[in-house]
C-alpha cells in the first residue's frame, strides 16, 4: 500500500489514520477477544476474570511505558505506539498458528482435521495486509521515507512465525496462558487507538466524514475475520 501513493496526501493520509483506527479496533475483538473467549471457556477457566485482567494489563502496560520511557518526548511517538502494539497482537496470532497445526499431533490426521489449521493461516495472512498498512501509512504521515515504513510495517509481523514455532513447541502449557495474552494484546490495541488515533481524528475539520471512515476500517477486518475466521 506504502508504494501505491505517489506522494504525500494529508486528505489520503487522514483516511487512511481513520481506516486504521477502525481496523485496529475490529481486530481486537475479532481476532483476540473473542477467540480469547472461546478457548477460555473450552479450557474451563474463569473466562471472565482473565480476559479483565489480560485486557487492563495491555493498557497499563502500554501506559506507564509511555510514562517510563517519556514516549511523548520521542518524534513519532504515534508510530511507535502503533507499532508496539500490532506487534503485541501478532504474538498471541503466531501462538495460536502453532497450537492449532501441533494439536494435530494427538488426532488422526487426514484432509478434513488439517482444513481448519491451513484456514486459520489464510485468514491471518489476510488481515496482515491491512494491519501492516495501519502501520506504514501512518509512519509515512508523519514524515518517514516509504522504504523504512514498509520495512518497519513488515517487521511488525516477524513475531508471527517465531511464536508460532514457540506454540507448536509449547502446544499444552502455552495453550492456558492464550486467553491472558491475547486480552492482554487487545487492550494495548485498544488503548493506542483511543490515545492516538481517535483524538486526531475527532479534532479533524471533516471528523464527521473521518468517522464514518473509521467504522468502514471495522467493517473490513470483520468481514475479513467472520469468511476467513
Amino acid at each position: 500500500m506504502i508504494f501505491l501513493i505517489k506522494k504525500e496526501n494529508k486528505n489520503m493520509m487522514n483516511i487512511m489514520l481513520a481506516l486504521s483506527a477502525g481496523i485496529m479496533i475490529s481486530a481486537s475483538f475479532f481476532s483476540l477477544i473473542n477467540p480469547a473467549i472461546e478457548i477460555a471457556n473450552t479450557l474451563n477457566l474463569i473466562t471472565w476474570f482473565i480476559l479483565s485482567i489480560g485486557f487492563l494489563s495491555g493498557a497499563i502496560f502500554l501506559f506507564w511505558g509511555d510514562k517510563i520511557f517519556n514516549i511523548n518526548q520521542w518524534k513519532y511517538k504515534k508510530s511507535i505506539m502503533l507499532f508496539l502494539s500490532i506487534t503485541l497482537h501478532n504474538i498471541p496470532e503466531g501462538l495460536v498458528l502453532g497450537v492449532g497445526f501441533a494439536s494435530l499431533t494427538y488426532i488422526k490426521t487426514d484432509l478434513n482435521s488439517i482444513l481448519p489449521a491451513i484456514t486459520l493461516t489464510i485468514g491471518i495472512a489476510l488481515q496482515n495486509f491491512p494491519e501492516g498498512s495501519s502501520i506504514s501509512l501512518p509512519l509515512y504521515r508523519e514524515g518517514i521515507s516509504k522504504k523504512k515504513a514498509f520495512y518497519l510495517g513488515s517487521l511488525s509481523a516477524i513475531v508471527e512465525p517465531i511464536f508460532a514455532v514457540v506454540g507448536a513447541l509449547l502446544v499444552l502449557k502455552i495453550q492456558s496462558l492464550l486467553p491472558f495474552i491475547m486480552s492482554f494484546a487487545a487492550g494495548a490495541m485498544i488503548f493506542v487507538t483511543i490515545q492516538e488515533l481517535i483524538p486526531e481524528i475527532v479534532q479533524n475539520k471533516r471528523k464527521d466524514m473521518l468517522s464514518l471512515l473509521l467504522m468502514v476500517g471495522f467493517t473490513i477486518m470483520m468481514i475479513l475475520e467472520l469468511i476467513m475466521g
